[in-house]
């Protein structure tokens, strides 16, 4: 007999297109934690003004086009195969564009300063990658030479000679964004199926001291397929895909109020921070208006937005009122986001120069608290933001 199907029994996996629109074949460890899926698509809203002799409304085509859109709510999980892209991985690489960039680790032969490390061999690292150390991660600010680093900030355990530095991946902004595909599968296998093909990352949100570490995606799609009315040919598939077989899936999920803040011109760690989002917008709209097609032909982009939400209780310190001073003085600062504590569950986000604005005083609690707002990154090239994970 048939009874309503359970919204938990929802699974979701994503991969990137080797062309837009041409759906991918995934495997089991393509699937992704969920909180939620949102996919919605609407016939574009266009009137009839032939002459009919009446006033009922007789019908539009079939063929009328079609806008999609979509939301992924989704946890961080742990990262537990680092030879391979984490499951969230197509999501960042179609979000920032860039191909993603593996640190195999290395082993540390001296320290200079706080800040430098130098390795026992050439460490093939660029800017804005990812090391970590201990549970942390930082990024790389400075390449001194083919052995030598230098970082945004100081581990607070600092490495010693003979040292592991362990292994990362990070993701690169580029000029244009890579699609990606997105299938959603239900129990019972009769019920109706769905995949996203074609979907451009238009918004990215990363939410700090969550119950959980949390990522929202958000953006267009060229089509979204089901499994009711599947047609051949539709996303370059001959038949709708049935789902992998499920060898066991890793439901470990990180904690939201783990983590650590780098704030500041000269990067300090910031205890008092409540709350924290950071939203990339890419700007990201479809090539579809063109004459000829029903669906969209590619993903174009305008200019790329970075901004961090964030608050904070004040203290009597100076590096709480160095972000006041930078303020008022547009002055850039460094910011870096770890989430996580621990090897293999740790994602990091590192904005090289950020302009804060001038924090809004909330003094409803007992406790002053500053509220940034809309304090947007800036740089030279694809380079005001860096994400990674360790």
């Amino acid at each position: 007999m048939s009874c309503y199907i359970s919204s938990n029994n929802e699974r979701v996996y994503v991969a990137l297109e080797s062309a837009y629109g041409t759906v991918p074949v995934i495997t089991s460890a393509n699937r992704i934690p969920l909180l939620k899926l949102t996919a919605k698509q609407v016939l574009e809203q266009t009137t009839r003004k032939d002459k009919t002799g009446s006033r009922t409304f007789v019908g539009l085509p079939n063929t009328i086009r079609k806008t999609t859109s979509f939301e992924i709510d989704t946890l961080m999980t742990e990262w537990t195969d680092q030879s391979v892209a984490p499951a969230h991985g197509p999501l960042f690489q179609a979000a920032m564009g860039g191909t993603p960039v593996f640190f195999n680790g290395g082993t540390v032969a001296a320290m200079t300063g706080t800040t430098g490390i130098q390795f026992a061999s050439p460490h093939g690292l660029s800017v804005g990658q990812a090391i970590t150390f201990s549970g942390e991660m930082r990024f790389v600010a400075t390449v001194a030479d083919s052995t030598t680093v230098l970082l945004n900030a100081a581990f607070n355990n600092i490495p010693i000679e003979g040292s592991a530095i362990g292994t990362t991946i990070t993701y690169l902004l580029a000029d244009s964004l890579a699609s990606a595909s997105v299938y959603d599968y239900w129990d019972p296998s009769t019920a109706v199926h769905r995949i996203l093909d074609g979907a451009a990352m238009n918004t990215m949100t990363v939410k700090v001291n969550a119950d959980y570490q949390e990522f929202d995606f958000a953006g267009p799609a060229r089509d979204l397929i089901d499994s009711a009315s599947f047609a051949a040919g539709q996303g370059s598939l001959e038949t709708f895909p049935a789902e992998p077989s499920q060898p066991g899936f890793d439901y470990t999920i990180v904690p939201g109020h783990l983590g650590e803040v780098f704030l500041g011109t000269s990067p300090t760690q910031f205890f008092t921070m409540t709350s924290a989002q950071l939203t990339l917008d890419n700007a990201a709209d479809l090539r579809v208006k063109e004459f000829g097609s029903d669906y969209a032909q590619c993903i174009a982009v305008g200019q790329r937005s970075v901004k961090l939400n964030f608050a904070l209780f004040e203290l009597a310190d100076t590096q709480t009122a160095g972000l006041y001073q930078a303020a008022r003085m547009r002055t850039p600062i460094s910011v870096m986001l770890q989430l996580g504590q621990q090897i293999t569950q740790l994602f990091g986000a590192y904005m090289p120069a950020m302009v804060p604005e001038v924090p809004e005083y909330d003094d409803s609690q007992t406790r002053l608290e500053w509220k940034f707002s809309n304090c947007r990154a800036q740089g030279t090239a694809e380079n005001e933001l860096y994400v990674a994970f360790g």
